[in-house]
């Protein structure tokens, strides 16, 4: 086995049609507020793990949960994983506090997100 490891799933981003509502459930399902409460992005850290709520996919255009994988240098996991056989969704950029991330399909067409904090 030749690369880096990652560091897990840690992040999952969830695409709502209605923030308000979803907001709600997904307070009620994880038992706390959210941490981060905008109108473009709802995010709620439980259990080592960031939930995310981006209304209307987002800029990015998402129809299904996206589920990143916490890795610690995203030009090498990229390169790895197009290299495998992945194609480039989305190539890494900045969103934020030094937040990088990407996203690629696997040959199935799934969306697997990379995301490495600076």
């Amino acid at each position: 086995m030749t690369g880096s490891a990652t560091q897990g799933i840690k992040t999952v981003l969830h695409p709502v049609s209605d923030l308000a509502t979803a907001k709600e459930v997904y307070t009620a399902l994880l038992g706390v507020p959210p941490q981060f409460d905008e109108s473009y992005y709802v995010g709620f850290e439980v259990a080592g793990q960031h939930i995310g709520l981006v209304p209307g996919g987002g800029p990015q255009g998402m129809t299904t949960p996206v589920a990143y994988w916490h890795v610690p240098d995203i030009e090498a996991k990229l390169a790895e994983v197009t290299a495998a056989g992945a194609t480039l969704k989305e190539p890494a950029h900045d969103v934020g506090g030094g937040r990088l991330v990407a996203t690629v399909t696997d040959r199935d067409g799934n969306v697997l997100g990379l995301l490495q904090d600076r």
